[in-house]
């Protein structure tokens, strides 16, 4: 394990700085009205904080609205966090319905949106305390902070202009670079040159997981953020794989030397 602080952070976006999870229930709904057609077309508030607190279930677009499917059901979040996949099957098979055209009818959803109203549809999402001054405080460092994510580049760069963040092109990796994340940090890598030491911060255990199952990243540092898309079992289960650590936002903020004691 290295001891040394990193030369640069690869940081995650969404479940990490930003919290988007008001974009992605308003998203789900919206796809969701669109495929089932609810009598009702207004979402409740119960419904979206049970939304919110299940959405670490989701892996791929199409699953957010069978999810709102799902809790309108009645399905229990307990089950649903044990049994998410064996869910989601279900309703697709018993409804009918097809993934691919369900995740196409999200990302038209979506990019409807974003060209009728940019600026509302930035503004659902919103930074998690301190994290903007944190990355502001590594820029003004001899580490280079780089975002590696799912979410486009271009509203990433949106989004942290109005914080004040202005980071360079190549270092904002987003889903147009369609590429998985242990890939970016091999290239990262290769940029970078000898001595590199980088350390990830990412709120998907999964993801973390598969990094840790590269031979040739071993030397990256993994910390999995407790404030963003995992479940309490997850975070849990942090133990039994190390070198992966816990972090915590109050942690994040604070100087890297602190992070893995």
């Amino acid at each position: 394990m290295n001891t040394k602080n990193p030369t640069l952070i690869a940081l995650d976006f969404d479940g990490v700085l930003c919290n988007g999870l008001v974009e992605y229930f308003q998203t789900a709904w919206r796809t969701y009205c669109h495929i089932w057609q609810p009598s009702e077309q207004i979402a409740t508030e119960d419904l979206a904080q049970k939304f919110y607190r299940l959405r670490p279930v989701i892996e791929i677009g199409w699953e957010m609205p069978v999810l709102v499917r799902a809790l309108v059901l009645g399905i229990e979040e307990e089950k649903i966090l044990a049994e998410w996949q064996t869910i989601a099957q279900d309703i697709i098979t018993k409804e009918n319905r097809d993934q691919a055209e369900i995740g196409e009818r999200l990302d038209k959803t979506r990019d409807e949106w974003i060209a009728k109203d940019l600026e509302g549809w930035l503004s659902l999402h919103e930074f998690y305390p301190g994290v903007v001054e944190k990355v502001k405080q590594v820029m003004a460092s001899e580490v280079k902070p780089v975002i590696v994510t799912t979410k486009e580049g271009r509203f990433v760069r949106s989004l942290l202009e109005k914080q004040g963040i202005n980071l360079p092109t190549e270092d904002i990796i987003g889903k147009e670079c369609k590429r998985p994340k242990y890939e970016t940090l091999r290239m990262l890598f290769a940029a970078s040159g000898s001595g590199t030491i980088i350390w990830l911060v990412e709120d998907r255990l999964k993801t973390l997981l598969t990094v840790q199952k590269q031979p040739d990243l071993k030397e990256v540092e993994l910390f999995l953020a407790d404030w963003g898309y995992n479940t309490t079992a997850e975070r849990e289960s942090v133990a039994q794989h190390p070198p992966i650590h816990l972090l915590s936002k109050t942690v994040f903020c604070q100087d890297f030397s602190t992070w893995k004691s």
